[in-house]
């Protein structure tokens, strides 16, 4: 009280609030010069929130505390659930439609249904339906696919099937219909991206085939037994069985032609390339090497000789003109004999072929070997740089490009050299593939000129120096 009196005569009402101000101020200032102080001494102090409820009609103010750990472990619980709530599916690739369901999933082949059990971290409304082939957009080829229905128990509106057969490893769903009987798009569509989808399960997966075609899976039997160590299962001849498994994989892994992109994937196609030496026990890694002045042994040329159509029709001229340069030559049209095709190929150093399917068998040739590829009159070098140039590149061989001249065509002898057919193939086909193949692909056939092709012979003999 007199301290009061006092204040109120020494100081006027606004001195005397600047001065419990200043001493409110100092204060502060000595707390937080004490804690700073301290701080090094402290452990991880709790977190506090505030959370306003209300209880008996009355809004309280809580004050929640968390320890720093507990703080953490919400944190990371949260970045984990936002993992798991990704997509089941991404249907965004150009390419192919892709699945990958982890957790209680069932399978029912007689209704092409994959079903997914309840799960705390699966909400949501969304269903799929995919066509497990990876050559979406043509719709030649994905017409004839049977389509897969993903439904999470949400939007099944019914009890999910009961399981009648139990699997410990992953299930991949997969077809062999489209152009699986065409080589390229077997290796393509298929294989490649069945190798980056499974290889790195070890072995520990097992293959659910749809479109089943027998004759494909006896010929790439060798590589489907070192991906899956397991009986291929035929989904769409399981009838009413539900087959359950800890994950499933609907459709395939697809990058690009005949490659894989090594920034999506954890195998590249060198990888994949080493896989095939291993399935079909080739003993040839690397193509022979030349040294100038010595050739201990001539480097192997393959030709590969077609028979229906952009076939060489002046074979026995070419084999001898390379011969005479130093070449071991073997002439073979590489049919679907897979014990003896990736044998032949892997003995070669040089593989020369018009362009066509045959030449995906350039995957089993050795390191640094070389590929010429024949180009017939069509003016679709774009194309075959997708096919096989660039990837001959990818896989570590040299690449070669031969363009013949309108007289080493078979069409010389049906249109005359001013025909648009030659002077401007796109106003010929209009985009038309059908028209392009037909003219271009089947009713073609090449007569090289040897002295001009010879010096592509020369430039490949270099290479393997």
């Amino acid at each position: 009280m007199m301290y009061d009196t006092i204040l109120s005569r020494s100081f006027s009402r606004s001195d005397q609030k600047k001065l419990g101000y200043g001493a409110i101020f100092f204060c502060l200032l000595i707390l937080a010069s004490i804690f700073t102080a301290l701080k090094s001494h402290l452990g991880a102090l709790p977190a506090l929130t505030l959370r306003l409820t209300t209880v008996d009609d009355h809004k309280m103010l809580l004050i929640e505390e968390k320890s720093a750990s507990q703080e953490q472990e919400v944190i990371t619980v949260q970045k984990n659930f936002t993992r798991e709530m990704e997509p089941l599916c991404n249907v965004m690739d150009p390419r192919s439609d892709y699945c990958s369901i982890t957790g209680d999933v069932r399978v029912q082949g007689s209704s092409s249904t994959v079903f997914v059990a309840p799960s705390e971290i699966l909400t949501g409304n969304d269903s799929w339906t995919i066509r497990p082939y990876a050559r979406k957009g043509d719709e030649t080829a994905m017409g004839p696919i049977r389509k897969w229905s993903i439904l999470p128990s949400a939007v099944a509106r019914q009890p999910i099937p009961i399981c009648t057969e139990h699997h410990s490893v992953p299930g991949v769903i997969f077809s062999t219909g489209g152009y699986a009987g065409n080589n390229f798009h077997a290796f393509t569509d298929i294989i490649i991206p069945l190798f980056t989808t499974t290889r790195h399960f070890g072995g520990e997966v097992k293959l659910l085939v749809t479109n089943k075609n027998p004759r494909w899976l006896q010929k790439f039997r060798a590589i489907l037994e070192n991906l899956s160590k397991y009986e291929i299962i035929d989904i769409d001849s399981a009838g009413e069985n539900i087959h359950c498994f800890p994950r499933v994989i609907v459709g395939l892994k697809h990058h690009k032609e005949m490659t894989i992109d090594p920034s999506r994937s954890p195998h590249s196609i060198s990888d994949f390339r080493a896989f095939l030496r291993s399935a079909y026990s080739l003993k040839k890694e690397n193509a022979i090497k030349l040294q100038d002045g010595k050739l201990k042994r001539r480097p192997r040329l393959l030709i590969v000789s077609r028979k229906r159509s952009r076939s060489f029709t002046n074979l026995a001229e070419i084999t001898s003109m390379a011969e005479t340069l130093g070449y071991e030559v073997v002439a073979s049209e590489l049919d679907s004999n897979m014990s003896r095709t990736p044998v032949i190929m892997n003995s070669c150093d040089v593989m020369m072929g018009v362009h066509g399917a045959g030449l995906t068998n350039l995957v089993f040739l050795p390191e640094n070997a070389v590929l010429i590829q024949i180009l017939p009159i069509g003016k679709f070098e774009w194309h075959a740089k997708d096919c096989f140039g660039d990837p001959a590149r990818h896989m570590n061989i040299k690449y070669l490009e031969y363009n013949i001249k309108e007289k080493e065509s078979s069409l010389i002898q049906e249109f005359p050299l001013d025909h648009v057919v030659f002077k401007d193939p796109v106003a010929y086909h209009k985009h038309n593939w059908n028209l392009f193949k037909s003219r271009y692909l089947e009713k073609q056939n090449v007569e090289l000129d040897v002295n001009r092709f010879r010096q592509t012979l020369v430039k490949a003999m270099e290479l393997l120096h």
